[in-house]
């Protein structure tokens, strides 16, 4: 409280009280200090790990009444009044309503907007000393140097902008020499290299500034189903932001669907973070009338909505799925593939680092402008549209071992799940990879692979863990059927599933087949049906 003497405060602080601590109001003590210009107090604080950057939660009488549920407004008046009358100590009264009225709010307001409100330069040199962020704005917007008078107060700030501004953009250089964007895209996305490529390489050229500010950064990604278009762009989304959520995501569309009465949940999303990551999936079955909108968004890199707010979006990044031509781009990577594994194998392969190689494919020109170029004509109708993508990203089939990587995750996602659920490990050998990469289907892509094991070994652990075949903490050995066994059952390859004992002994489990009206429902559904269980094994849901 700014009525409590200096060393009742320093003494708290060295007694462990919590120095982030709120008020019920929503300010800190670091807030309260930096306003009453109680030095001490702010350098003890400081000391102890009060966070110069937190915000204050407090934005109005009115809402906080409302949130905080107080009915007595005059209460919160009362408190207010104080809260401001210490600003008063230093600064005139009419001078600060103007400049932070009452109703204007002070959510968001930092120690260091106090401070400045203050005028007390030592207290902003301690907060910018401690890495308080003069860049930091307040529920308004506002940087602290808003509220800055001419004088000390306002040229201290301007030059820890200048060096605060550098030493990030020196931070993040050095972040992005340290890691590139291609490691980071290729730790969550199997095989794709050429598409992570492209689109790593457009985006270091706007992070270095060597793009076009007038319009936004504008992909295509074409490609079959279920080969990693969508989660592409949710990991530069990550990567540009840190944070998921910040892809907007539009999926179907409904005509005129930006802006309207519903609407405008675009230009919200746009307004609020202008250098977003837009996700437009399936663009192929957007209405023309959001393609029209779609052209003035990459053409003019703004958009107007229905109530005629312009919002500019020259900083997005919009990225559209489709797969148009996917099956043509299959083809024509397939058969590119070939050509490679065969020159590989002509040649005298010195290290398995040559054979590598021969995954990293490159998609003709030729190609993409006589088979690609035409069909997006054909199905877009409109050549500028098409004249404002900056990159257009192919999306391959994946190769041998690209699929044993899939099968190799799918298998490590359930074993992780029969351990947490059962205690059971899971373990494989190296053919069961390649019978599973079997399943591949190239229209379906990853999710064939997925479908695939919960087909063939999921229903398999479903069935004896029904069937109580499963010992408590057992080791399950995958192996694949041998030639007898297969002959035996008058079946091609199959899967084999052994209960490992502690002499490294193996028992082969007799799976009973389970009914006819289950053979083909998916481990999941097949486990509701006859398992009301939580620890069934089966994702959640």
């Amino acid at each position: 409280g700014a009525g409590e003497s200096e060393t009742t405060d320093s003494r708290l602080v060295k007694d462990g009280v919590d120095p982030n601590h709120r008020h019920r109001l929503g300010w800190t003590a670091l807030m309260v200090a930096a306003m009453n210009r109680q030095h001490s107090v702010v350098k003890a604080l400081l000391e102890a790990g009060a966070d110069p950057n937190a915000g204050d939660h407090f934005n109005n009488v009115y809402d906080t009444s409302r949130e905080k549920g107080i009915h007595s407004l005059e209460g919160i008046k009362n408190t207010l009044r104080k809260w401001k009358s210490q600003v008063v100590l230093v600064s005139r009264e009419d001078e600060f309503s103007s400049r932070l009225s009452s109703r204007a709010g002070f959510r968001g307001c930092t120690a260091l907007h106090y401070a400045t409100l203050a005028d007390d330069p030592r207290t902003v040199q301690m907060l910018l000393e401690a890495g308080a962020n003069p860049l930091q704005t307040n529920g308004l917007g506002h940087t602290p140097r808003v509220y800055a008078k001419e004088g000390d107060v306002s040229t201290v700030l301007q030059e820890w902008e200048g060096k605060f501004q550098e030493a990030q953009a020196r931070r993040e250089a050095e972040e992005r020499r340290r890691f590139p964007l291609e490691r980071r895209l290729k730790e969550h996305i199997i095989g794709q290299e050429g598409a992570i490529n492209t689109v790593a390489s457009a985006i270091r050229r706007k992070e270095n500034g060597w793009y076009d500010e007038e319009h936004p950064l504008v992909f295509l990604f074409l490609g079959s189903s279920g080969i990693g278009k969508t989660e592409l762009a949710k990991q530069v989304a990550r990567y540009m932001h840190k944070d998921v959520k910040k892809v907007a995501k539009f999926i179907g569309s409904p005509p005129g669907y930006v802006g309207h009465e519903e609407g405008g949940q675009l230009t919200k999303l746009l307004k609020a973070c202008p250098n977003a990551v837009v996700l437009f999936d399936e663009v192929d079955k957007a209405h023309p009338d959001v393609l029209t909108i779609m052209l003035q968004l990459f053409d003019e890199g703004r958009l107007t909505d229905g109530k005629g707010k312009t919002i500019e979006c020259k900083d997005a990044i919009f990225i559209m799925t489709s797969n148009v031509a996917s099956d043509e781009i299959a083809q024509h990577g397939l058969q590119l593939r070939r050509e490679a594994e065969e020159i590989s194998r002509r040649k005298l392969v010195e290290s398995l680092d040559d054979v590598q190689k021969s995954n990293d494919i490159q998609i003709s020109r030729q190609f993409k402008e006589s088979v690609i170029r035409p069909i997006l004509k054909a199905h877009f109708r409109r050549d500028e549209f098409l004249g404002r993508i900056n990159e257009i990203v192919y999306f391959l089939p994946f190769c041998h071992s690209e699929l044993l990587q899939l099968v190799s995750k799918e298998l490590n996602f359930w074993a992780k799940k029969a351990k947490q659920r059962h205690g059971i490990t899971l373990q494989w050998e190296r053919p069961v990879l390649d019978l599973l990469a079997g399943g591949y289907n190239v229209h379906y892509g990853a999710r064939s692979i997925k479908h695939e094991v919960e087909r063939r070994v999921v229903n398999q652990l479903a069935a004896a863990y029904e069937q109580e075949l499963l010992p408590k903490g057992c080791t399950l050995r995958l192996s694949v059927q041998d030639e007898e066994e297969q002959e035996e059952k008058k079946s091609p390859p199959g899967l084999r599933l052994q209960v490992v004992g502690e002499d490294s002994s193996a028992r082969t489990l007799d799976i009973r087949p389970p009914s006819a009206l289950t053979t083909n429902v998916s481990a999941r559904a097949y486990y509701h049906q006859h398992h009301h269980t939580r620890s069934a094994i089966g994702r959640p849901g």
